[in-house]
């Protein structure tokens, strides 16, 4: 059998697993401009988005319950797990695999892509990685066909990597285009009612002019006229102008201006933009949650809002260059978000039980619970 395999390998060789698929340009010819792949073209950068408070909550949410959610390797076949392999339970040996899944999925929000970095290799020929490192969009620069159709390349910090083995990136693609190239009008609205609100934060009293109806004065009377109107104004906020001086203003106040409601209303789009329900984001006050729905509310925010980040991830960590085209990755989210109450878990686990569908030591491993006989701690 060991002459057969050689033979056989002699023959008929591995064939060379490429570490990179280069990946099409998905934006319609009219949007290249906001560059799906790349960084330029964009109306906010990150770092003005996560400035907003509703972004800054749905990017947490959303990379949050990612980042601590765990992936797990099964068989096509017979739907066996598989245990986690070493780019699966850490993919970076340089932090957790919480921070690396959770800045995956916050490229996956902002950019529509994000990219990791292949730093090792298995030895056993496939030329399979084994080590990741995630690489932060703002490094990565795209390199197109002639007709900017599909992605040919990619430079690193401006250094040309190779598309497959040590250096290479493989990308991974949202079903989704990132926020930062279709909402950022939205997102710089919202920027501009916050600095609005801000500047009349920081002067309470009402823009205007004074108006003199008698003789011109010099200039460095005005000036200290002025001087004298704005510090009694800030300390008292009452002023005094005799009868050849008048006051008019030139704004309107906070109120009349509809600062709040048109923030509330920004809140709100950008829950739309982002897919998630309002009131995740507080966006909706109207709405509360209680116990007995939370479990549903969940199920639909993961099939609503997480289903097309978690898809992104699970089906590139599925595809041929990373593992076996017999086996498929997915993630755990029974495991943890999803997880019912105490009470709903044993109803069901007895129900498995008493119909002989699981054992009692599949029931305990079900509740992370140690086997009988194997409750011992190796030190």
């Amino acid at each position: 059998m060991g002459l057969l395999n050689t033979v056989a390998e002699a023959l008929f060789p591995n064939p060379k697993i490429e570490a990179q698929y280069a990946p099409p340009v998905m934006t319609l010819p009219e949007y290249t401009s906001f560059n799906y792949y790349g960084n330029a073209g964009r109306f906010v950068t990150r770092q003005e988005a996560l400035s907003v408070p509703s972004v800054k909550k749905a990017r947490d949410l959303i990379c949050g319950i990612i980042g601590t959610t765990e992936f797990h390797l099964y068989r096509k076949s017979t739907g066996q797990e598989l245990g986690s392999p070493v780019w699966l339970e850490q993919p970076d040996r340089n932090q957790p695999r919480q921070v690396t899944m959770a800045y995956t999925a916050d490229s996956l929000f902002f950019y529509g892509v994000a990219y990791w970095e292949v730093v090792e290799q298995y030895a056993d020929g496939t030329g399979r990685p084994s080590r990741f490192a995630w690489v932060a969009n703002e490094r990565v620069t795209p390199r197109y066909n002639e007709n900017s159709t599909l992605v040919i390349g990619y430079a690193v910090d401006g250094r040309v990597r190779p598309m497959d083995g040590l250096g290479s990136l493989i990308t991974f693609q949202s079903l989704n285009d990132g926020i930062l190239s279709v909402g950022g009008q939205t997102i710089r609205a919202a920027l501009d009612a916050q600095y609005a609100a801000s500047v009349n934060a920081r002067t309470p009293i009402q823009s205007g002019y004074i108006k003199n109806t008698g003789a011109d004065l010099p200039e460095d009377q005005i000036v200290g006229l002025l001087a004298k109107w704005k510090q009694s104004r800030l300390q008292n906020n009452v002023g005094y102008l005799n009868a050849a001086l008048d006051f008019k203003t030139t704004s309107f106040s906070p109120k009349e201006m509809g600062y709040n409601e048109f923030l509330q209303f920004l809140a709100t789009e950008i829950a739309r933009m982002c897919n998630i329900p309002a009131y995740m984001l507080s966006a909706d006050l109207n709405n509360s949650l209680t116990y007995a729905n939370v479990i549903d509310e969940r199920r639909q925010f993961v099939d609503m809002s997480l289903r097309p980040y978690i898809e992104a991830i699970e089906g590139r960590l599925s595809m041929n260059d990373i593992t076996s085209n017999q086996n498929y990755v997915r993630a755990g989210l029974d495991d943890g978000f999803l997880r019912s109450d105490a009470l709903t878990r044993l109803q069901v686990t007895e129900k498995l039980l008493s119909l002989g569908l699981i054992t009692i030591e599949q029931a305990r491993e079900m509740e992370d619970l140690s086997p009988n006989g194997s409750d011992t701690i190796d030190v």
